[in-house]
């Protein structure tokens, strides 16, 4: 039998929490999507939560915890509704110009780091988003040159945002369709040392699109063609103008897409492909050089 509420008596945390949960019947997360923002209408982490289980909410924060609560169970993601993500231990803000920084995406930055280990690198990321890829790399490699590209111009101006947030000033956000910018841009002279891309991916009629956060986030960023591969293919053929001879180029992509990502980069002739797994062991990223 379902808890009944009084949505007329302010409530303590214990209890606006376990409202919340009743509501979020579509979420797979829905105990983790009320802490987060409950935490945030009171100002608090999620730690003081739990602390302080029993202590009464104020009229305004009630009111906008069920504000908030009515949104996420329209659907709309718990990082919009409260403007930003963690990502690599990084506070990023978001907005519905760019996709939500993904977990899954630290497995890149991590094998980013492993392939160039050099205390100094030109590093490019293109569809950079909100600067998530560029700015965890910044926050380990401070003698690292990064230059973080996006076509959309919503995406420029939010990276640039969180690039001086963060106070990152040896990286560069450029409006560039993939490595157009790149191509005549006098910093990049000489080649990078790793381009890396966490590009869309996923096809055109994959019904995935119409379930979950994705709804909101914008299409573009999201799909790429009929097998997903459009912009991979194209980035793999612009990036070889852009890096030096060895330099890297390494991709985000689809759990079933590895074995196609690394025929891609081999047939416009890159050497050594790989495809590495994230920390469930699924196929991840894919990496090659260029002679």
């Amino acid at each position: 039998m379902s808890q009944a509420f009084d949505l007329s008596v302010l409530p303590d945390v214990q209890t606006a929490l376990n409202w919340a949960v009743s509501q979020l019947t579509a979420s797979d997360t829905a105990r983790l999507d009320s802490e987060c923002l409950l935490a945030e209408c009171v100002g608090q982490n999620r730690t003081w939560l739990f602390t302080w289980s029993d202590k009464l909410l104020t009229e305004e924060q009630w009111q906008r915890f069920q504000a908030l609560i009515a949104e996420r169970a329209s659907g709309q993601p718990v990082a919009y509704l409260l403007g930003y993500r963690e990502f690599w231990g990084l506070s990023l803000k978001v907005s519905p110009d760019t996709l939500i920084p993904r977990p899954d995406t630290e497995d890149l930055v991590a094998k980013v780091l492993e392939l160039i280990p050099q205390a100094e690198a030109k590093v490019a990321d293109l569809g950079t988003g909100t600067g998530a890829i560029a700015l965890a790399l910044a926050s380990e490699k401070p003698g690292w040159q990064i230059t973080a590209c996006d076509f959309n111009p919503g995406a420029v101006a939010l990276a640039e945002e969180n690039r001086k947030t963060l106070g990152f000033n040896q990286v560069r956000v450029l409006h560039s369709d993939w490595c157009q910018a790149l191509e005549a841009d006098a910093i990049a002279k000489g080649g990078f040392d790793l381009i890396a891309s966490n590009p869309p991916y996923i096809e055109d009629d994959d019904p995935h699109l119409s379930q979950g956060d994705v709804r909101f986030e914008p299409l573009s960023a999201l799909t790429s063609g009929a097998d997903g591969l459009d912009d991979i293919r194209v980035i793999t053929q612009q990036a070889k103008t852009c890096l030096k001879s060895g330099g890297w180029l390494i991709f985000e992509h689809g759990y079933n897409q590895g074995e196609a990502v690394r025929d891609i980069l081999t047939a416009a002739g890159y050497q050594g492909a790989q495809t590495g797994q994230d920390m469930a062991g699924v196929d991840r990223i894919s990496f090659a050089r260029l002679p």
